[in-house]
């Protein structure tokens, strides 16, 4: 896996807790909802970069 995409992953999912976090202070439940999606495609895309590396 490149650097290139771990970086990604790991601003997606920051990214991701941001909105999170901003969703709970603010009672935004849809923007609660987006960042918990925007965390969960991350770790999705960073679990699919694991299985590449394991089989190289």
């Amino acid at each position: 896996m490149g650097l290139d995409d771990k970086i990604s992953n790991a601003a997606e999912e920051a990214k991701g807790k941001l909105k999170e976090g901003a969703g709970k202070a603010t009672d935004d439940e849809r923007l609660e909802a987006e960042g918990k999606v925007d965390q969960a495609k991350a770790n999705i895309k960073q679990a699919g970069e694991d299985v590449k590396d394991a089989f190289k």
